[in-house]
């Protein structure tokens, strides 16, 4: 799997994007060919510039726009009737979908009523289309992004002086990890927020990968404590399909009855929890308890650390990330003398037979589940052979 980590160090745009998937390998001259399909009348070129030292390519989408303001329908429209390929059309009206219910939530309007103001012009709507053509011509099927940068300060728009991140890219950014550092403006616009919240599938450290490409996508500024631009890496997939970081959160519980732990259990899992476990330690005055551990999505951390808070004695946990392998594995039906059984195939000699379904049949037979369990354990063998 093609996989391109974006890498926001001083933030993040749709024309950073779209220089930065040039600089790491798209054809420069079809991309300007396909958007020219878009019949805007814009006109279009990359060139090769410099921040601070370090070298980039800068997309430029020239012309002027006499129409700014334009309706999530109208953009939509002009999408859906230019000849692009039928994935980049449906990127492009996915991140202005993300875009008009970002701007629906601010102003408390439906959507199809959001005027867009800056990202309704020509450039905007070039740059959304074009980073989404940018993933296409690389050929990426997985987009992850670091943290990113969002400035500070504040920035003029047809609102007026707004504090940075602007409030629509503040809303795009719910979820995203996000810092700000560097000069006092605004590196995060809508476009390039929209385009990561709408196609990014994971975010913060880079996922493992065999790096293939590296671009740099510059922005219209430039910086003297920093260069101006945006870094791609593109790659294959690592050579562990399911390789991820996780985060791990902790309670140490001394004064919490059994019953309890094991409702909160339930309601961890029920939360989203990908593991909790629970073992006896020996805390402080010698007091017996448990240590409540729990596994979990980086993005979930705090939602389940407030579930334990709930549902336990708590008053304060422990988090810290750490690396999750899984084997491969999928699932395959034997047949046994008491029903159908999935079995979990991980490696050669690594199978398991589901449980729940073990025990209904033990249930329904009046036998040992053990008994279940060695039949299908014996019928994955034999049909192995």
């Amino acid at each position: 799997m093609k996989v391109c980590y974006l890498d926001a160090f001083s933030g993040i745009s749709g024309d950073m994007l779209v220089g930065a998937f040039v600089d790491a390998g798209a054809d420069g001259q079809e991309m300007i060919e396909t958007l020219s399909a878009l019949n805007t009348g814009a006109t279009f070129r990359v060139e090769k510039v410099k921040r601070n030292g370090i070298a980039g390519t800068k997309f430029h989408v020239d012309g002027t726009d006499s129409k700014k303001h334009r309706h999530l329908p109208h953009i939509v429209k002009m999408i859906e009737e230019a000849t692009l390929p039928a994935e980049v059309q449906r990127q492009s009206v996915a991140v202005f979908e993300k875009l008009g219910e970002a701007e629906a939530a601010i102003h408390g309007v439906p959507i199809e009523k959001v005027h867009f103001h800056e990202v309704g012009a020509i450039d905007s709507i070039c740059d959304i289309v074009g980073a989404c053509l940018g993933l296409h011509l690389l050929g990426v099927e997985r987009l992850a992004c670091s943290a990113i940068n969002v400035g500070s300060g504040t920035v003029k728009a047809d609102h007026g002086v707004m504090p940075v991140p602007a409030p629509a890219t503040a809303e795009l950014l719910k979820g995203l990890l996000v810092y700000s550092a560097g000069p006092a403006t605004e590196l995060c616009t809508p476009t390039g927020a929209a385009v990561v919240a709408a196609l990014g599938s994971e975010f913060g450290r880079m996922p493992a990968m065999r790096i293939d490409a590296c671009g740099f996508g510059a922005g219209t500024k430039d910086f003297k404590e920093m260069a101006n631009l945006l870094r791609v890496l593109v790659g294959e997939d690592g050579s562990i399909p399911e390789a991820s970081r996780v985060r791990i959160v902790e309670a140490n519980l001394d004064d919490t009855s059994p019953q309890v732990v094991g409702h909160a259990m339930e309601r961890l899992f029920a939360e989203g929890a990908l593991d909790v476990t629970v073992q006896p330690v020996a805390m402080k005055k010698n007091r017996p308890g448990v240590k409540l551990t729990v596994i979990c999505r980086p993005e979930d951390w705090t939602r389940l650390s407030r579930v334990v808070f709930t549902e336990t004695s708590t008053f304060g946990v422990r988090a810290y990330e750490a690396d999750r392998l899984l084997q491969q594995r999928h699932w395959e039906e034997v047949e046994t003398r008491f029903g159908k059984v999935r079995v979990k195939v991980g490696g050669p000699d690594s199978f398991a037979p589901e449980y729940e379904d073990c025990r209904a049949l033990a249930v329904h037979a009046g036998v040992a589940l053990k008994t279940v369990l060695a039949e299908a354990a014996a019928a994955f063998l034999a049909q192995r052979t």
